[in-house]
């Protein structure tokens, strides 16, 4: 797709540019490394991890540690979550100490642990709670905020056209719409015309952000010629391929698909992740754990490669985890990875 005229995005008074990229928060993915590797290959728009408000105001040192932000992060949101709005307003005015360039809250996770207490996606159930929390954070922050949710709670209850028009009611600076709804998960196809119908809605003045299913560049342009949302989100489409950005960025600048990466060069950017996770974690170990959601997805429908996969998923020590990533790099030599057909999983 040649490069075409897009209305710069902003949240608030941050400038993002035309047609931003945003990463996805994702719990136990979006930290410091997995960060700093889509920053590096051009994502536009950072989160945190989602962050539990009560864990927030009990001022538990593992959520606090999960605020920390760096200059690469930029511009980049803490993303909370609750059910309680008293600890929401409190955990986003927590946060704002932390000095994000804006505030996100969290109405779209639909995981059981987190849909069971009230908050996340369970939330798109009752409405009204939703606006007074969004109008109470707002009013009680100085920096924007902004919120993530879904197309409604199942398939006979997609309000979402109503939550946005009353979100935006509230004073939020931007909206980031999944296109599924709760029941779903992650399953089926997400449905981007109701996020379409959302953007084009008279009413609607804020951006609106669009989520779900961008696995490449020429997904990326058919959601965004569908909808014209102001920017794209990617998630699950990033993990084990944090060049997405570059790719979508390039094909959107150009019209010309660039080629993936060879083995070997993923190899590399594997290392990369890894230093910063070791840089970051108080031990080898526990960055090498944290890895582990990421070593398999970098390296998708490889032939033979099994044997290896259970090798690099089993390994504790960091010579072991180079030395079987330097196997890798040597067998798949000349092979470039494919993503024809490989599931976000």
């Amino acid at each position: 797709m040649p490069s075409e005229s897009y209305s710069i995005m902003k949240i608030g008074d941050i400038d993002l540019g035309e047609m931003p990229l945003f990463l996805a928060p994702m719990e136990d993915v979006t930290y410091k490394s997995f960060r700093y590797m889509c920053k590096k290959f051009g994502a536009d728009v950072m989160y945190t991890e989602f962050i539990s408000s009560e864990a927030l105001i009990r001022d538990v040192k593992k959520t606090k540690r999960k605020m920390t932000l760096f200059e690469f992060d930029r511009p980049v949101a803490i993303q909370i979550f609750g059910h309680q709005i008293d600890s929401m307003v409190e955990a986003a005015k927590v946060a704002e100490e932390f000095n994000p360039d804006f505030i996100d809250i969290n109405y779209g996770c639909p995981m059981k642990r987190i849909v069971k207490k009230g908050a996340g996606s369970a939330l798109l159930q009752d409405v009204p709670k939703m606006v007074e929390m969004t109008r109470r954070i707002v009013d009680a922050v100085k920096l924007p905020v902004t919120a993530k949710t879904r197309l409604g709670w199942d398939e006979n209850s997609k309000n979402i056209i109503e939550v946005a028009e009353r979100m935006q009611d509230t004073g939020i600076a931007a909206l980031a719409i999944h296109g599924r709804t709760r029941k779903q998960l992650y399953a089926g196809q997400a449905d981007w015309s109701l996020i379409a119908e959302v953007k084009n809605n008279p009413r609607m003045k804020i951006p609106i952000v669009g989520n779900g299913d961008i696995n490449g560049p020429l997904k990326a342009e058919y959601f965004l010629k569908q909808t014209g949302v102001d920017g794209l989100m990617i998630g699950r489409g990033a993990i084990g391929r944090p060049w997405i950005f570059k790719e979508v960025k390039h094909y959107f600048e150009t019209g010309e698909v660039l080629p993936p990466p060879t083995v070997p060069e993923v190899v590399q950017n594997v290392k990369d992740q890894l230093s910063i996770s070791l840089e970051w974690k108080d031990e080898p170990r526990r960055a090498i754990f944290e890895m582990r959601r990421h070593f398999a997805k970098y390296f998708p429908a490889l032939p033979d490669f099994r044997p290896l996969r259970i090798e690099l998923l089993r390994a504790e020590e960091y010579d072991d985890v180079m030395r079987i990533l330097d196997q890798i790099a040597e067998k798949y030599n000349n092979t470039r990875v494919d993503y024809t057909g490989v599931s976000l999983g």
